[in-house]
C-alpha cells in the first residue's frame, strides 16, 4: 500500500508521507534550508499524523529530513519576524507543544533518523520519537542563548530533560553546545550512530525488529510511559512573553540571516 500527503506550497516546503509494508516513511522536505519548519510543514506533520492514526495496516513510523545534510534545523526564523509581542511567542510555543504532543501520542512506534542537524524545534521533533539513530557526526542541540535569545516551554523542556537528562540540557540551552551523535550514544540517547552510506540498513533492522513485535504491548508500554512522564502544570508564560518580547529577540530575528553578531543588551 502507498499513500502520499504533501503541503501544497513548495515555497514553503513539504511534509511528505509514504506508506510501503507497514511502515510510513515521514519525510521534511526543504532541503536548501536544511528543512527548517514553516507553518506549512508543521501543519503537514500533523496531517501526516493524523493519516497514520486512521491506517491500521501502519505498524512503524520512520521520520527523516530530505537532503542528508540535516533532520530538522528548527523553525524558519522568518516565521519569527512577524512577532509583534511576547505573547506571540506564547502563542507559538503552545502550538509547537501541539505539534510535538501529536507526535508523542502517535499510534504507531517512531523513529527518528537524523543527519546532520537536529536544532531547536527539529530536537523537540527528534527527541518525541521513541527511538532515534543518527548518521556519524549529526549534532544536537538548543543553541539559542547565543542565536535568537528566546526560550523553550516548560513542556519541551521537561522532555529534554526526560530523555537527555538535566546535565546535558544545561550544557545545550546554557552554554549552547552542539553535542555530535558520538557523544550522545553512551548516555542512551541514541540507538545507534552509524555511517551515512549505512542508515538505511539501520532503518530496515530495527523496523523489521519492531514488526516482529507484540502491536499492543508496544502500545501500553508507549502509552504508560506517556502518562508517566506528564508533568503538574507550570506556567511560564511571564518568561515566555519576556524573551519573544524582548528588543534583544526582535533584533537576532532580523540580523539571524546576515550572521552578525549580536550584542546582548537583556532587554
Amino acid at each position: 500500500m502507498t499513500q502520499r500527503e504533501s503541503a501544497a506550497s513548495a515555497g514553503d516546503g513539504q511534509v511528505t508521507l509514504h506508506i510501503a509494508d507497514a511502515v510510513a516513511h515521514v519525510l521534511f522536505d526543504r532541503p536548501w534550508a536544511r528543512n527548517a519548519m514553516t507553518w506549512t510543514m508543521y501543519d503537514g506533520l500533523a496531517a501526516a499524523c493524523a493519516a497514520i492514526n486512521e491506517n491500521s495496516c501502519v505498524r512503524v513510523a520512520v521520520l527523516r529530513g530530505a537532503g542528508g545534510k540535516a533532520f530538522v534545523a528548527g523553525t524558519d526564523i522568518a516565521q519569527f519576524r512577524e512577532f509583534a509581542s511576547g505573547d506571540d511567542g506564547v502563542a507559538y510555543e503552545a502550538r509547537l507543544d501541539g505539534f510535538v504532543d501529536t507526535l508523542e501520542r502517535l499510534r504507531v512506534p517512531s523513529i527518528a533518523v537524523v543527519e546532520g542537524f537536529a536544532v531547536g524545534a527539529g530536537l523537540a521533533i527528534a527527541n518525541a520519537c521513541d527511538i532515534r539513530i543518527a548518521a556519524s557526526g549529526a549534532r544536537f542541540g538548543v543553541p539559542i542563548a547565543r542565536t535568537l535569545g528566546n526560550c523553550l516551554s516548560a513542556a519541551n523542556l521537561h522532555r529534554l530533560c526526560a530523555t537527555l537528562g538535566v546535565s546535558w540540557v544545561k550544557r545545550m540551552l546554557l552554554l549552547a553546545e552542539m553535542p555530535t551523535a558520538e557523544s550522545l550514544l553512551p548516555v542512551g540517547y541514541l540507538e545507534a550512530a552509524v555511517p551515512q552510506k549505512a542508515l538505511d540498513a539501520e532503518v530496515a533492522r530495527l523496523t523489521n525488529r519492531l514488526l516482529e513485535h507484540a502491536p499492543l504491548t508496544i502500545a501500553a508500554t508507549r502509552e504508560t510511559l506517556r502518562r508517566l512522564a506528564l508533568a503538574p502544570d507550570v506556567d511560564i508564560d511571564d518568561l515566555i512573553r519576556a524573551c519573544y518580547g524582548s528588543t534583544d529577540f526582535q533584533r537576532a530575528a532580523t540580523a539571524f540571516s546576515s550572521g552578525k553578531r549580536i550584542d546582548w543588551d537583556a532587554r
